[in-house]
């Protein structure tokens, strides 16, 4: 059977003491808001910089894989690639 890759890009995310999970790129955003409004003191200046949640969320995206939410643990997500069957 012949393969297609989705269109949409989508992430695995690790969290610590969480089984791993896929999210597509704006349910990945949509977490990095939450996970911004809870651990506001976390970000760096240059994430800091940008005026609302999505734009932070967008930038940790673009520039890192990875956010500490406390000493020795880290939210990490990278981009995959996910088949379906046709």
């Amino acid at each position: 059977m012949a393969e297609q890759l989705f269109e949409q890009n989508h992430y695995v995310l690790l969290m610590p003491g969480a089984a791993e999970e896929f999210l597509t790129a704006s349910e990945l955003v949509e977490f990095l808001q939450r996970l911004l409004e809870e651990y506001p003191n976390a970000a760096d200046a240059d994430i800091k910089q940008f005026g609302t949640l999505a734009e932070q969320a967008q930038r940790l995206i673009e520039t890192t894989c990875e956010f500490p939410i406390a000493p020795g643990q880290t939210v990490e997500w990278y981009a995959v690639r996910l088949n379906k069957k046709k």
